[in-house]
């Protein structure tokens, strides 16, 4: 541990950033080399610098401090990003990537035709960048437009500073609002909250009464509860119990009950809330589009069960004695139940675990409804399922956004109850990551006379966005189930399948060395220390398993873990296992991030406009930092992604857990380590280990594992969609429900 650092009277520093350092993904705590003005040795300097980059000159206000370990070092207090005056610095600072449009090329050649003029001719005159050799219309765009977001970033990150509000907020701020930046966080700064990644209600409230709103305001209080609602539906629930929330509301905003449900009732007429006693008492309190979604759906799966089916008649006997001659494969009788159950027609769920044959009932499905020209459509939620459902199936499929046709610039789904989707059959499978957001949408644009198949594990983790949509369904008693139980027998010669069972039941998994007698698709490898763990897992990537099993460590290896922080969390491993696999080419800094060409990345949010969702991966194919953008290869689609909106992108060497749900991998490595002991859930355990193929290795510590097993989540996800729908089914009175 090193001692307290000698702190100096408070200087002024100015200079050019040369190298960053290290930088903390959480806090934004950065070390940074600094070329100071007019010396010939580069300082350290420390503190919250989000947002430098190399080629920039700071100014800034501070103090040195001599830190035990390593040495003098200038802590910053105040950070100002500013123009560089001299002809050598301004050519660096072009060169260096940070205005789109100019690279090392351009850059020496604006530097020699304009000079140190070369700012004001940017700012003022842009049009005369023409004069410059191979600057077009294109360019001329390019550069002025990336001279305006630099323009407006250094300006909110004034702002910020000013207000002391921490800088790191700046790009994404900024990349939200734009030039409007500025107005929108004085206007309503608990609109961040809502609207920005990363910054929550505190973080919202903290500029908020830096410019002056009262702590007591009925304003702060609706801001607060609306946001505890929207944090509350990020956890999964569609709505949450009144008094609780109150509670909550009180704590986190240290403000009398009574101005909570001043608040409350406020939103309600307001239409941002309802308020509803629901079938079994609860008093209920909604975001107003999830309290849409959650009836909506309980309407449209009425809608569906009730209407009669345009199906032709099909003998369920003969055709799947006809489909088992094919095939040379017979149904168990649980799947003969599914497969003559679809037949029928209506809403029909099917759910059961690996290995319980629940491909083989789809392949089935499918063929006999073709076989009669039945139409057919085929969807899961994301991509990876989707390609996988494809090549399991041989009948198309895609994801259900594209399905739907969403349209950015209308930001709709084409396909609604007023234009309907063309199928006498809907098929989904993975249907337990359906969140209630998405059941709606779907279920609107499903014609009444058509069928819809429900295909999923329930036992997998719930959707990450709100609702619990398959376990409600299953526990509504309302639409035709069948539950798949038998495991069969080629598949009970996979420990992986057999462990999934063991671990869904709560029984220990066999982690001793595979018998002959079953498939070698199951490791455990023991470490105690998170270190040793971290060692481990680079090596199974990198040379064990390439070596013995011949897995290339890119495309068939996946890294699974449990969280995200911590030395065997999703940041770190990335950072190993990039600076492992893929240590050197063409680079751009995003934060404490760097991207690489031939990089694994993942996509974290849905983008209608490039057709590219929460969850799907690529690799890195091109990197240009004079243009500023880089292209992503997501299974043979390039798609192009300017440098602000890197925030969209994950390393993906590894991910969590949640992340990797709904997709398939040849090999999982997933470290279990009781330092994730918060995370160590029976169905997070049970999801990682179903999300390999031909193998699965655990690394880490038998206790961690059996600390998974028996810990059952005890933390309810409200969701009223099972209620409601049992409801309807036996209708009676709802009463009023005041705050």
């Amino acid at each position: 541990m090193t001692g307290m650092p000698e702190a100096s009277p408070q200087e002024a520093l100015e200079g050019i950033v040369l190298r960053i350092v290290y930088t903390n993904p959480d806090n934004y705590y950065t070390v940074a080399l600094l070329q100071p003005k007019g010396a010939l040795h580069e300082v350290t300097i420390v503190g919250n610098l989000a947002n430098v980059r190399p080629s920039e000159t700071l100014r800034l206000t501070g103090r040195w401090v001599s830190d035990r370990k390593y040495g003098r070092q200038f802590a910053v207090e105040t950070c100002e990003i500013v123009l560089p005056d001299t002809l050598d610095a301004i050519e660096a600072y072009l060169a260096g990537g940070l205005i789109r449009g100019i690279g090392t090329t351009y850059a020496k050649r604006l530097v020699a035709h304009f000079g140190s003029e070369i700012f004001d001719i940017i700012e003022k005159t842009p049009e005369r960048l023409r004069e410059v050799e191979g600057i077009g219309p294109k360019r001329l765009e390019l550069i002025r437009r990336g001279w305006e977001e630099q323009r407006a970033l250094r300006d909110i990150m004034m702002f910020l500073q000013r207000h002391a509000i921490p800088q790191h907020f700046a790009a994404r701020i900024f990349r939200q609002y734009g030039d409007k930046a500025l107005e929108q966080v004085t206007r309503n700064p608990y609109q961040l909250a809502l609207d920005v990644r990363g910054i929550g209600f505190k973080s919202a409230d903290l500029i908020a009464q830096k410019l002056g709103v009262p702590t007591e305001s009925l304003d702060r209080a609706k801001a607060g509860v609306f946001f505890l609602l929207q944090e509350l539906a990020t956890e999964g629930h569609t709505f949450y119990p009144a008094d609780p929330l109150i509670q909550r509301a009180v704590e986190t905003l240290q403000v009398s009950a009574a101005l909570v449900v001043d608040a409350l009732n406020t939103l309600k007429q307001e239409k941002h809330v309802v308020l509803e006693v629901l079938p079994d008492g609860e008093r209920a309190v909604y975001l107003r589009h999830l309290h849409v979604h959650e009836t909506a759906v309980v309407a449209q799966l009425l809608r569906i069960a009730r209407t009669g089916k345009l199906l032709p008649s099909i003998n369920a006997d003969t055709e799947i004695a006809t489909f088992e001659r094919q095939y040379h494969f017979t149904l168990a009788p649980q799947q003969r139940e599914a497969v003559t159950a679809a037949l029928r027609g209506g809403v029909l769920v099917i759910t059961g675990g690996p290995g319980t044959g629940k491909t083989t009932i789809i392949k089935a499905i499918l063929r006999i409804l073709l076989k009669f020209g039945v139409s057919v459509l085929c969807a899961a939620p994301t991509g990876r399922a989707a390609k996988r459902m494809q090549e399991l199936t041989h009948v198309p499929a895609s994801t259900i956004h594209r399905l739907l046709q969403f349209s950015p610039p209308e930001g709709r789904y084409l396909r609604n109850a007023r234009n309907p989707l063309r199928g006498d059959f809907v098929v989904v499978d993975e249907s337990s990551m359906i969140d209630i957001t998405l059941a709606d949408a779907l279920l609107r644009a499903v014609p009444a006379t058509s069928s819809v198949l429900f295909v999923g594990d329930c036992d997998q983790l719930p959707s990450v966005g709100p609702g619990n949509f398959l376990r409600d369904l299953l526990a509504s008693g309302s639409v035709h189930t069948v539950r798949l139980t038998e495991v069969f027998r080629q598949a009970q010669q996979s420990l992986i399948v057999t462990n999934a069972h063991r671990i869904n039941a709560g029984e220990s998994p066999i982690l001793s060395p595979p018998d002959e007698t079953r498939r070698q698709d199951f490791l455990f490898v023991e470490a105690e220390d998170p270190e040793r763990v971290l060692e481990c897992i680079r090596d199974l990537v990198s040379n064990t398993l390439p070596a013995r099993f011949g897995f290339d460590p890119l495309s068939d290896i996946q890294v699974i873990t449990p969280m995200h922080r911590g030395l065997i969390g999703a940041r770190n491993l990335n950072r190993e296992l990039q600076a492992l696999l893929n240590p050197r080419g063409t680079a751009v800094e995003r934060g404490p991030v760097t991207f690489r060409a031939g990089d694994k990345v993942m996509q974290v949010e849905n983008n209608y406009d490039k057709e590219v969702f929460n969850g799907d991966v690529g690799i890195i194919a091109s990197i240009n930092r004079e243009d500023q953008h880089l292209k992503v290869n997501f299974d043979g689609r390039l798609v192009s992604y300017d440098f602000n909106e890197l925030d969209d992108l994950e390393l993906a060497y590894a991910v969590t857990v949640h992340k990797a749900q709904g997709s398939e991998y040849g090999a999982v490595v997933m470290p279990v380590h009781t330092t994730h002991y918060i995370m160590l859930q029976r169905n997070l355990l049970y999801t990682g280990l179903t999300r390999g193929r031909r193998l699965v290795c655990l690394v880490g510590q038998k206790r961690a594992v059996h600390m998974a097993i028996n810990s059952v989540s005890a933390t309810p996800r409200y969701s009223a969609l099972g209620q409601r729908l049992r409801a309807r089914l036996n209708p009676a009175p709802t009463p009023q429900h005041p705050a």
